[in-house]
């Protein structure tokens, strides 16, 4: 009977050992909704690889029920305890009590990472009480304020392709480690210049549109910086879900998830990991 309570008390122990481990774990929070690209698809693959080879916790929230669902994105309440938050949204119109949870989180100071059509995440109505959320891009990842507008944020069209370069000046940068210095990716360059990124913020990675739909300009694609809420930020306005399966693309968000985290950049990488997430476009 003794040796049945000692077993017992010491399976306890461990349990308790192990739980208090993985609560040490930095937990980075993906919250996705984006119509066009599947983030929802390609976003859990790479949070499996943190939870596996690099000692974080991860958690992946989607629009319900399905991509194209603007108004939903359940289990948001779990920014609470997150550590870092990675946003892959377009033109979404939350209910006020979801965006609160969104602002709390950007009212921590906590490090924030966004994909792409994070840029635009909102769209709501001229007039309409949560209309401040559509320049989210700005005030959040340092970005343009949304779609088109005054920044004229646009694209050079879905039949074109982008090289992507290191920026000279930041190849030192701990985000870059491994990253080679020349790569191409499926994502059609978004214009963001002349304006953005907003100033002090770093460039990394400079981007060349291939077969363009109008007179290009070379664009920075990656940045770093810190935004209006004092919070270090990473930005990529890359995400065609094809380039997730580059390798320079995945090494350079493994690096930057950690750098995010005041983490050392591992100098060597677990390797390529499997991501083939074909491109989906706007389906109902």
């Amino acid at each position: 009977m003794q040796k049945l309570i000692l077993l017992f008390w010491l399976t306890l122990c461990l349990t308790f050992q192990k739980d208090a481990i993985a609560q040490k774990k930095p937990l980075i929070v993906f919250v996705c909704g984006d119509h066009e690209y599947s983030g929802e698809q390609t976003l859990p693959i790479l949070a499996a690889e943190l939870e596996k080879n690099y000692g974080f916790r991860a958690k992946v929230l989607k629009s319900y029920p399905n991509q194209n669902s603007e108004k939903n994105i359940p289990g948001l309440e779990i920014l609470k305890e997150a550590d870092l938050a990675v946003f892959y949204l377009r033109w979404r119109q939350l209910v006020p009590e979801q965006l609160a949870l969104i602002e709390d989180y950007l009212k921590s100071g906590k490090p924030i990472m966004g994909f792409r059509t994070t840029t635009h995440a909102f769209n709501f109505p001229k007039g309409h009480e949560s209309e401040k959320w559509n320049a989210f891009g700005e005030f959040a990842l340092n970005s343009p304020p949304g779609w088109g507008g005054k920044a004229a944020h646009t694209h050079y069209g879905h039949n074109s392709t982008t090289d992507v370069s290191v920026i000279q000046d930041a190849k030192k940068h701990p985000i870059l480690t491994g990253v080679p210095p020349n790569f191409h990716v499926s994502s059609w360059l978004y214009r963001v210049l002349p304006d953005y990124p907003t100033k002090g913020s770093e460039w990394l990675l400079m981007g060349k549109s291939i077969n363009p739909d109008k007179a290009a300009i070379d664009n920075p694609v990656a940045w770093v910086g810190t935004n209006s809420f004092g919070a270090k930020v990473f930005t990529t306005t890359l995400g065609h879900p094809e380039d997730f399966s580059v390798e320079a693309f995945q090494r350079l968000l493994i690096n930057a998830i950690h750098w995010e985290l005041g983490k050392k950049v591992p100098k060597k990488w677990k390797g390529k990991i499997d991501i083939n997430v074909p491109y989906r476009g706007m389906v109902n």
